[in-house]
């Protein structure tokens, strides 16, 4: 009980210390900044190519979700995962070994495997029990009364991602980290996986439409990427030629665009798809809601608009309607 507590305090007490130097030190694993870029990145693609053209640049209740920004996503977000899951794995990891007599993080065969594989298999997992989580909250009264401030948002965009009342951290990050600390999903294997799925949930909320060859392209520039610079354990192209780096990038995009594309938005969930989820308007027999995936588009409902009209009569949901 004293190594729990030992880490609870370190876990807190360098907390401030911690935001501290996340804004004062920018880097390339700062969270802090990474939020800001992914966040500016979609709101400069709303501004110059907006979907809904009608709708104002500054929406509304802009601000007030730029609040939920920096409170949800790095304040408390934070708090509750990166303090309190040290003590949740020691808590977990102890009460396994007393059970079963193993060390659960020492003895999991995913410690072997490449970077890539366990980003991979950790991110379809998460995105698998969050897509559960986000039914139940649809489904049983007392968490809808949490979820509903999501679905306040009566004019969509990014940020719209975004405002969510911070009790929902505490469920989805209750429920989603027993299978990650089983599988040895680590902070810092977490927080790759949260950037990529930050930047689609961004994605999914924005105003923002572009063709799925595009969005192809853009996952197959992102592997071309990591396959060139060797990064998450991906070692395709170490060693090679500037000019074989290079024509590996452009093949990588070029399947991108033309063997993933036609399937990305039976892939991955897109802002076409994830309005819906906001429609005040139901089709029949689904009156808990409709199309739940999170990041991947698989294992949902689907429900598309057959013509401009349906757009233009869209409307959102309201809190308490």
């Amino acid at each position: 009980m004293g190594d729990i507590t030992r880490v609870f305090l370190n876990g807190y007490g360098g907390y401030a210390g911690y935001l501290w130097s996340e804004i004062t030190h920018p880097s390339w694993h700062n969270y802090f900044y990474w939020l800001i870029l992914v966040s500016a990145f979609f709101f400069g693609l709303e501004l110059i190519k907006p979907w809904r053209e009608n709708q104002p640049k500054l929406r509304k209740d802009f601000w007030l979700d730029f609040f939920y920004m920096f409170f949800n996503f790095f304040l408390f977000s934070l708090v509750i995962y990166n303090a309190a899951s040290d003590v949740f794995v020691n808590l977990f990891n102890s009460g396994v070994i007393d059970l079963f007599g193993f060390d659960l993080q020492a003895s999991n065969p995913m410690r072997s495997f490449p970077l890539w594989a366990v980003l991979l298999i950790g991110f379809v997992v998460r995105d698998f029990v969050q897509w559960w989580v986000h039914r139940l909250l649809h489904r049983v009264d007392w968490l809808w009364q949490f979820h509903k401030v999501h679905h306040s948002v009566e004019e969509m965009g990014f940020a719209a991602h975004l405002r969510y009342h911070w009790m929902e951290t505490i469920v989805y990050r209750t429920i989603e980290y027993i299978p990650l600390a089983l599988m040895g999903i680590g902070l810092y294997d977490f927080f790759i996986i949260h950037i990529f799925a930050l930047s689609i949930g961004h994605y999914n909320h924005s105003n923002f439409h572009v063709s799925a060859r595009i969005t192809g392209s853009v996952v197959g520039l992102l592997a071309g990427i990591m396959m060139v610079y060797g990064i998450a354990d991906i070692t395709l192209f170490i060693g090679a030629s500037v000019v074989v780096k290079v024509l590996g990038l452009i093949g990588s995009i070029t399947v991108g665009y033309f063997v993933l594309g036609p399937f990305m938005k039976k892939i991955f969930n897109s802002p076409e798809m994830h309005i819906w989820h906001h429609s005040y308007q139901l089709p029949e027999g689904r009156k808990y809601g409709i199309n739940f995936g999170i990041s991947l588009a698989s294992g949902i409902t689907f429900w598309h608009c057959p013509n401009t009209a349906q757009w233009q009569r869209y409307q959102i949901r309201i809190s308490g309607d």
